[in-house]
């Protein structure tokens, strides 16, 4: 049975997710993440330069893999 357009593009955008989610800084020491120490957990930081695009590229992948992935049950 072969696959279809949506079933494609949601691999790919599974495939992307990972990637991206893989390529971002981390937030917080991974020590710290085991013993519980909150080292400015909810500090006023943003995301500038390449954090800021891999950010909204996150969101976007995220967004199309949503609705492709609606439209497939939909439809």
């Amino acid at each position: 049975m072969p696959f279809t357009w949506k079933e494609v593009i949601l691999f790919i955008a599974s495939l992307l997710m990972i990637v991206i989610v893989l390529l971002q800084d981390t937030k917080q020491d991974s020590s710290s993440a085991l013993t519980g120490e909150k080292n400015g957990l909810f500090s006023a930081t943003k995301a500038r330069g390449f954090d800021l695009v891999m950010t909204y590229a996150t969101l976007g992948i995220a967004i199309v893999y949503v609705v492709f992935a609606v439209l497939k049950v939909a439809l």
